[in-house]
């Protein structure tokens, strides 16, 4: 059973940072891609920024230029840093696993970001 546990995040104003980190309990190169998602009230939940076991990032329009995913392998850890945060930047933020055979995603817990204006 693969677990992803997220931490880092928390309350914000509108133009700070935060750094999320996702800690897998398997190597991330088990998986072919991992990436962050998340989940404003009301909406449905959204890519913010994947990567491929390749190397290949993908990243929202909306975070373009602010958000940053890096991953520290030896710690088979995944990070999401978010700088000059916005109000709509507020959701549930998820870690993500992706697995091609059998299409499976495992998700973590989620971790809470709340930007205020």
């Amino acid at each position: 059973q693969v677990q992803l546990v997220e931490s880092g995040g928390g309350l914000v104003q509108a133009g700070g940072s935060l750094r999320l980190s996702c800690a897998a309990s398997r190597s991330i190169f088990s998986f072919n891609a991992m990436g962050w998602y998340r989940q404003a009230p009301g909406n449905q939940r959204e890519l913010v920024a994947t990567f491929t076991s390749g190397g290949i990032t993908n990243y929202a329009d909306s975070v373009k230029g602010r958000f940053t995913i890096s991953r520290e392998n030896a710690k088979n850890t995944v990070y999401l840093q978010m700088n000059s945060l916005k109000p709509e930047d507020t959701g549930v933020y998820y870690c993500n696993a992706h697995r091609n055979w059998g299409s499976y995603d495992y998700w973590g817990q989620g971790t809470q970001v709340t930007v205020s204006s």
